[in-house]
């Protein structure tokens, strides 16, 4: 599985790319999937960094939005205008989108396909990816909006859970404890303290960031 954040309010680590307050990243996996969790909250800037990092829109088989604040979907329908025949999967809390081959909402936790999930909406407001690896789960979040207790105790069904990448809002770095993959981007309010905690774990954010994991 290999994961590239393309927009984030983080510093980027790529030349010429630019941040701006919000999120999304693009998710490969085995047998060539690409699925772009979140569109940021500007879509030139989205496509713009996309373009840069050598990624085509044309390409995106997917689209996970985490929840409908405009950080996360602002983008979306510039990206939509580019390719609409993808399959866009929402939570319940979202409007229904146009121009758009394909929505699906996801009302609770779901195999969304072999080894890739999501834990449905939590908490009424956003819902998580959820990538099976060799080492674990790798979660994907928003904003973590919902309480980190309740975002993993819910990916854990689905395995045991060794990373997570997005951001984590007013998480207690307590809640963190154990994860062998911590990479904190956009809300983050506690980074400096969570990249105390867990040196070893923590990897820093920004847009072209890439991290893979087997």
């Amino acid at each position: 599985m290999k994961i590239t954040i393309v927009f984030d309010n983080t510093p980027p680590v790529v030349n010429g790319l630019k941040a701006d307050w919000g999120f999304a990243a693009l998710v490969e996996v085995d047998g060539g999937k690409r699925i772009l969790f979140d569109t940021g909250a500007n879509g030139e800037i989205l496509l713009s960094n996309m373009s840069i990092l050598g990624f085509d829109p044309s390409t995106i088989d997917e689209v996970f939005i985490s929840h409908a604040h405009h950080d996360h979907v602002g983008g979306l329908q510039q990206f939509l205008r580019i390719n609409s025949t993808v399959k866009l999967w929402v939570p319940p809390s979202m409007h229904m989108v146009r121009n758009v081959k394909e929505t699906v909402v996801v009302h609770g936790p779901t195999e969304l396909h072999k080894g890739i999930f999501s834990t449905g909406e939590l908490e009424g407001i956003e819902q998580s990816m959820v990538v099976e690896t060799s080492k674990g789960l790798v979660l994907l979040v928003g904003c973590s909006h919902p309480q980190m207790k309740t975002i993993l105790g819910t990916a854990s069904q689905f395995g045991e859970v060794y990373g997570i990448i997005g951001g984590l809002h007013s998480t207690s770095p307590r809640d963190l404890k154990g994860l062998g993959l911590i990479c904190a981007t956009h809300c983050t309010r506690q980074k400096s303290r969570i990249k105390v905690l867990y040196p070893q774990a923590y990897i820093p954010g920004g847009a072209g960031r890439v991290i893979e994991v087997d």
